[in-house]
């Protein structure tokens, strides 16, 4: 079992141990230096977004194209496939109510276990949850965690959200540290759920999912931002949906996004 989740745990350490130290240095911080933190989160954010969604797409489309004249239409059908999983995934989340849900189990953690502004502490839960949560190293890592116990991406996504945390945490305040909480049951659930799968997923769907994933952080970089306040957990169940849409569509059309082996 330690194999198959000790790049969690080993995350989860580091984010509690960074978001606490982020508290304590947050009460020492003026709010205009917070907000100088935020503002470089938000940033930092949006380049990740950029890698995950924009260039990981390019990457996937110039690998997987075909060399024959259909290849030119290649990456607009997996736009389609993109747009239509962040849709439709979207629908789901909203039909779900997931982002209210997300606020709320927040909200009442902060009225358990602290006392101060309940919607402070929810926001940075969700915003700390959907950026430790989303993104390339998280998806990969607990894929390669969970099937092959090598714990290598998660280590070094750990290293990266313990000092993202410790940012995020001086300036949002304690709901980061509770969104350890979705690390555990998200990351171990994944990489769990990787080591009893038979069949792995294809490289175009996990590369897809973290195409999504990517958009998702970009829009979690507005909230950052104050840009636009977007319900980026009712965006989440769109990053599950790619390999649904790739294998339907093989079975009607093979080799229209899969290369023929």
């Amino acid at each position: 079992m330690w194999s198959i989740v000790n790049g969690t745990i080993i995350n989860a350490a580091t984010v509690i141990g960074g978001s606490c130290a982020g508290l304590t240095l947050g009460r020492k911080l003026p709010d205009r230096y917070q907000n100088i933190v935020l503002n470089c989160l938000g940033l930092v954010t949006i380049t990740l977004g950029v890698d995950a969604g924009v260039l990981e797409f390019s990457k996937t489309v110039a690998k997987f194209a075909p060399t024959m004249q259909s290849g030119q239409t290649y990456g607009a059908r997996l736009a389609m496939v993109m747009i239509g999983s962040l849709l439709i995934g979207s629908i789901i989340g909203t039909w779900l109510r997931l982002h209210e849900r997300i606020e709320e189990f927040g909200a009442w953690i902060h009225g358990r276990f602290s006392e101060g502004q309940g919607h402070t502490f929810a926001e940075g839960f969700l915003t700390a949850s959907v950026i430790f949560c989303v993104g390339p190293l998280t998806l990969l890592g607990c894929l390669e965690n969970g099937a092959n116990g090598n714990p290598s991406l998660l280590y070094i996504k750990s290293l990266l959200d313990g000092f993202c945390s410790m940012a995020l945490a001086a300036s949002l305040g304690g709901g980061v540290l509770a969104s350890v909480i979705v690390i555990i049951v998200y990351q171990g659930g994944l990489s769990l759920l990787a080591s009893v799968v038979a069949e792995p997923l294809d490289e175009v769907s996990t590369s897809l999912m973290t195409v999504v994933g990517g958009i998702i952080l970009l829009a979690t970089a507005l909230m950052i931002l104050d840009i636009k306040k977007i319900p980026v957990a009712n965006m989440l169940p769109g990053v599950f949906l790619p390999p649904a849409f790739i294998w339907i569509t093989e079975k009607i059309v093979p080799g229209l996004l899969l290369p023929l082996a």
